[in-house]
C-alpha cells in the first residue's frame, strides 16, 4: 500500500523542522557555524555515496552553475543557523519563508498578488514593531536575508538543473557550500574530535533536514502537481513553530502566530493564484539542508 503523496510531504516538512530544532540543540557544543559545517559535509557525502555524480561529463557550464548554487547555499544556510540563535524557530522560518513568497510575487502579474504580499508584509510588520516580541531585529533581519538566498537557490538550481540531470548537481554544491563555511566552522566542529557523540548527532540533522526530506519530496512530486505541493509547502513555518515549542520549548506570542498565520494563508494564495506550469518557488523543492 503506498503512502499518500500529501503525507509523504508533511513527513518531509515534519522531518526538517526535527532536524532544524536537534541543530539548535547543539549550538552550545558546536556554534552555529560548526553545525552548519557539519551539516553540509555529512550531506555531501551521504549524497555523493548514494548518487554517485559523472563528474567528467560535466560541462563547462554545469561546474559554474554548481559553484553558484553552492556560495548560495553557504549564505542560506549559515546565516539562518545565525539567526536561530537569537530568533525563535517559528518566527525565524516565517520570516524567511518570505524569501520564496517574493519570488513568486515577481513572476506573476494578478492584481489579486498584491493583497498577498500586503498580507505577508502586514504579518512581518507585526514581528518587527510588537514591542513584547522576544526576537531581536538583528535576528530577524538575518532571517530575512536567508530567505532572501533560499530565492536565490531556487533559481540557481532550477538552472543547475536544466544542465545536470539527477541530484549529482546538489551534491558538488553542497561540498562548495562546506568549503566555504569551513573557515567559520572548523574551530565549533572541532568538538566532535574529544565528543563523537556531537558527530552523531550532527549527521541526524544532515540526514533529517537534507537526505530523507529530498527524498520523500521527490516522491511526492512524481504523484501530485507542483501547485498542490507548493500549497502543503505553506504549512513550513506552522510546522516549524510546532517544533520549537515540543522540541525547544519556544512558545510563540499571540501576535506571532498572527504573523504566521498571515504568511502562510499569502504563501498559498499566490500558489492557488497560479495556473501555468512554470516553476515556482513555492512549487519546488525547501533547501535541501
Amino acid at each position: 500500500m503506498k503512502v499518500p503523496a500529501p503525507l509523504l510531504v508533511v513527513a518531509s516538512i515534519s522531518s526538517v523542522q526535527v532536524g532544524s530544532a536537534i541543530a539548535r540543540h547543539l549550538f552550545d557544543d558546536l556554534g552555529a557555524a560548526g553545525v552548519t559545517l557539519l551539516r553540509l559535509a555529512l550531506s555531501a557525502v551521504i549524497l555523493a555515496l548514494i548518487t554517485r555524480p559523472r563528474l567528467r561529463t560535466w560541462s563547462r557550464q554545469a561546474w559554474q552553475a554548481a559553484i553558484v548554487l553552492g556560495v548560495v547555499m553557504s549564505g542560506m544556510n549559515l546565516i539562518f543557523y545565525l539567526s536561530l540563535k537569537t530568533v525563535p524557530l517559528g518566527t525565524a522560518v516565517t520570516i524567511e519563508f518570505l524569501g520564496p513568497l517574493l519570488l513568486a510575487l515577481a513572476q506573476t502579474r494578478r492584481w489579486v498578488d498584491v493583497v498577498w504580499a500586503l498580507l505577508a508584509g502586514g504579518g512581518v510588520a507585526l514581528l518587527g514593531l510588537h514591542g513584547g516580541s522576544s526576537a531581536p531585529v538583528g535576528g530577524m533581519l538575518l532571517a530575512f536575508i536567508a530567505g532572501l538566498c533560499w530565492a536565490a537557490y531556487i533559481v540557481g538550481s532550477a538552472h543547475l538543473g536544466g544542465l545536470v540531470p539527477g541530484t549529482g548537481g546538489l551534491t558538488v554544491s553542497l561540498a562548495v557550500a562546506a568549503l566555504i563555511v569551513l573557515p567559520f566552522g572548523a574551530r565549533g566542529a572541532s568538538a566532535v574530535v574529544h565528543r563523537p557523540i556531537l558527530l552523531l548527532a550532527a549527521a541526524g540533522v544532515a540526514l533529517l533536514s537534507s537526505v530523507i526530506s529530498y527524498g520523500l519530496e521527490i516522491n511526492a512530486l512524481r504523484r501530485i502537481p507542483t501547485r498542490v505541493f507548493g500549497i502543503l509547502m505553506s504549512l513550513e513555518p506552522a510546522a516549524a513553530a510546532i517544533a520549537g515549542l515540543l522540541l525547544l520549548g519556544q512558545r510563540l506570542p499571540t501576535v506571532g502566530v498572527v504573523a504566521l498565520v498571515l504568511v502562510t494563508l499569502a504563501s498559498a494564495g499566490v500558489t492557488l493564484a497560479r495556473r501555468d506550469r512554470s516553476v515556482t518557488p513555492a512549487e519546488v523543492v525547501r533547501e535541501p539542508v
